[in-house]
């Protein structure tokens, strides 16, 4: 057993160490700049069907059982603006029909693929982190500064080192038989395996643009609450910073640890307001096509006016005055969303 004498020492050297790293500036916000780029900077957030390191127990309990497909079920293009004032999340549905590039060797399979059409998601199963960038990028025409990958292992482990937990709300009971999630109406601080349960929840009647909305207030509370961390006890941030990383740490353009948390500290100040949400605009489910199943197709030309802002460093487009989707429900709409009204109080 660890006792407070013991442990107190490896505590001041690594805090000692992370004033090293950081400068004796950066827990104020003074944080030395990422190496690359020098201004503005776009990260690509993904979270990964990957069962790997559950054990039986959280399996059945977060009601994870199955096959993992190691594809995307989450996947953000993050925009920091070159000012660090401004934080802008663009997602893409899982779904979201593109055009891989060719040729390339699958890594499932070692089969070599020309070009095709296949869903987004299907980039990391098919080529890895790599190949999901270079997919990423040639979807958008937005470059890929940095690359964070993030399994459902190391989601869970991450979540569980935040004090507290993160609180999730809705506004409605949410009860989702697949996942296990059972949500009263209000708000709730949850540990890991449920905040997997809810980020991964889809049926409430809004299929995965529901999701994404899901994933969306997590991400803003998830910062909100580590930003705490930030002030009170950078040891705990840099744990939480390592473990995200642990799922990927080779990958291509991966953020390395330091660099998370001089990111995080350059960013301490902003508020919910400072951040801005949307989803890539979608047109239309499109007919089922062979090898690729059922598809959503990305509005081209609204949707290069949203990456168009990313790449000039301003803010996302307001919406358009009249839809331009099919999709019932006005799910397809794009609509961008500050990041106050995603807060759970």
């Amino acid at each position: 057993m660890k006792t407070l004498s013991s442990s107190r020492p490896r505590r001041i050297a690594l805090v000692s160490a992370l004033f090293v790293v950081l400068g004796s500036g950066a827990l104020a916000g003074a944080a030395p700049a990422l190496p690359s780029p020098p201004d503005r900077l776009n990260i690509l957030l993904v979270g990964v069907d990957s069962r790997a390191g559950l054990t039986a127990d959280e399996l059945k309990r977060f009601k994870a059982g199955g096959t993992g497909c190691d594809c995307t079920d989450a996947m953000m293009l993050v925009h920091v603006s070159a000012a660090r004032d401004r934080v802008s999340v663009v997602s893409m549905p899982r779904d979201s029909l593109t055009k891989f590039p060719g040729p390339h060797v699958d890594q499932r399979s070692g089969k070599k693929h020309g070009p095709h059409l296949a869903k987004i998601n299907a980039a990391h199963s098919e080529g890895g982190p790599s190949f999901t960038i270079e997919a990423v990028e040639r979807m958008t025409g937005t470059p890929v500064h940095r690359y964070l990958e993030i399994d459902f292992r190391h989601f869970i482990d991450a979540v569980d080192r935040v004090d507290g937990g993160v609180p999730i709300c809705t506004k409605e009971p949410l009860k989702d038989p697949v996942t296990g999630i059972d949500l009263a109406p209000g708000t709730k601080r949850v540990r890991g395996g449920e905040a997997l349960q809810y980020v991964r929840s889809r049926r409430d009647g809004k299929m995965d643009f529901g999701r994404v909305l899901k994933q969306q207030k997590f991400v803003l509370n998830a910062w909100r609450t580590v930003r705490n961390d930030l002030r009170h006890d950078p040891v705990r941030l840099w744990r939480i910073a390592s473990t995200l990383r642990a799922s990927a740490p080779s990958a291509e353009r991966s953020f390395s640890v330091p660099e998370m948390v001089r990111l995080a500290a350059r960013l301490g100040h902003l508020r919910p307001a400072d951040v801005e949400f949307a989803t890539v605009p979608i047109s239309r489910f499109n007919p089922t096509i062979e090898g690729v199943g059922s598809s959503l197709a990305v509005d081209e030309e609204h949707a290069a006016e949203v990456f168009e802002a990313l790449r000039s460093d301003r803010p996302l487009p307001a919406a358009r005055p009249t839809s331009t989707s099919t999709i019932p429900l006005g799910l397809g709409d794009y609509r961008p969303t500050g990041g106050t009204s995603l807060v759970c109080l």
